[in-house]
């Protein structure tokens, strides 16, 4: 199985440290954010894992390296401009290969990977749960910055439209999916989001999920930061 691990956003809302250290090498707990998705994939025997960027680049890869220091393989998927989530995947597919694809989004953090309904992540697991379906999304909680969340989760499918018979909120997108290629076939060249690509295959019933139910925090602003390095430093002692 590879993973894609997505770093290509500015970090608007984090500066000004984002202004000299891109977004995913801001660290938690004395680790750049993008270190704990490496360290996990690869204790979890993932070998191969894209990494794009656009936004001070070039300080992630020189950060990061080959990767072998994790016994990892690390390629990189260098954009001259931001992608968005869409655009960014479909740049990456000639490093992804054929099979389906683990990707996470390089500014959240989790304290373990998810599985697949109890499952460990691995390239069968996958393949099995998407016989029916081209992509497979973690939902989470609504966190308080986004209270009214993206998608309805019913019967092992990801909707954004509810169904009349079941009375339920939306969750929020994790930023942690499994894709087919094929997904991206008939998308553009260049910049495009990944919501609206994914929502034309919701209304086709081709996008299962299920809930996430461990610690997920978007990083996204200093007060989540601190937040979450208050929360680490107490976990550790």
């Amino acid at each position: 199985m590879k993973a894609m691990i997505l770093a290509a956003g500015r970090g608007e809302r984090l500066r000004p440290l984002t202004d000299t250290v891109p977004k995913p090498l801001v660290e938690v707990a004395g680790k750049p954010l993008i270190v704990y998705h490496i360290e996990r994939l690869a204790a979890l025997g993932v070998k191969q894992i894209v990494i794009n960027h656009a936004w001070l680049g070039s300080k992630i890869e020189q950060a990061l390296g080959d990767g072998s220091r994790w016994n990892v393989n690390l390629q990189y998927s260098a954009e001259t401009q931001a992608l968005e989530t869409g655009g960014g995947i479909k740049k990456a597919l000639p490093l992804l290969g054929d099979d389906p694809f683990f990707v996470v989004n390089g500014d959240v953090f989790i304290d373990t990977l998810p599985t697949l309904d109890g499952l460990p992540l691995s390239l069968e697991s996958i393949e099995a749960k998407l016989q029916a379906c081209q992509a497979y999304l973690w939902l989470v909680d609504n966190p308080p910055q986004h209270p009214d969340g993206d998608f309805y989760l019913n019967k092992g499918l990801v909707n954004d439209t509810a169904d009349n018979h079941v009375s339920q909120n939306k969750l929020t997108f994790s930023g942690i999916g499994v894709y087919r290629p094929q997904l991206f076939d008939d998308t553009p060249e260049g910049r495009f989001g990944l919501a609206p690509l994914l929502k034309t295959y919701m209304s086709q019933g081709l996008v299962a999920g299920e809930y996430y139910s461990k610690y997920w925090c978007d990083v996204g602003t200093l007060d989540r930061l601190a937040t979450l390095n208050q929360r680490q430093s107490d976990a550790n002692g």
